[in-house]
């Protein structure tokens, strides 16, 4: 399946992806277009549209994309529900928990952004592991919790 979203990834749109691989399309192909271009690339390529204003899986309610992924595929899990919360926190002015993880998950998005990679593609290739060692931490804190 293909999903599409705007251009020059940071927070949301990389742990999206990363969600998306983990728990919902093993194979999902992402696009990366234009902000103008992504309604339009998404009817021409059958993609599903995330991260958008204005499409199901966006921010709604003050909650971010990857909290409406996981509502939306009915994610049940204590640790990912934690890890939701820290992306959240990194990616929407607008904290709504207070986690202490989310300052430091937003400083290593913008890190990978100015590091100068080839990319989008490039940029989640090399941040998925940040993701599978914070959902590993989420793990144990939430088996602790």
């Amino acid at each position: 399946m293909k999903w599409v979203t705007r251009e020059r990834v940071k927070v949301d749109r990389v742990a999206c992806p990363w969600l998306i691989k983990k728990f919902v399309d093993a194979e999902a192909e992402f696009l990366f277009v234009p902000q103008d271009k992504v309604m339009e690339t998404a009817e021409r390529e059958g993609a599903t549209p995330y991260d958008v204003p204005g499409v199901e899986l966006g921010h709604h309610d003050g909650k971010c994309s990857f909290e409406a992924i996981v509502e939306k595929y009915r994610i049940d899990d204590r640790s990912l529900a934690l890890l939701a919360r820290i992306v959240h926190g990194a990616d929407v002015s607008e904290d709504l928990y207070g986690e202490p993880e989310a300052a430091g998950l937003k400083a290593i998005a913008e890190g990978f952004g100015m590091l100068g990679l080839a990319n989008d593609h490039e940029i989640l290739e090399r941040e998925f592991p940040v993701y599978e060692a914070l959902y590993a931490y989420c793990r144990r804190r939430a088996r602790a919790g």
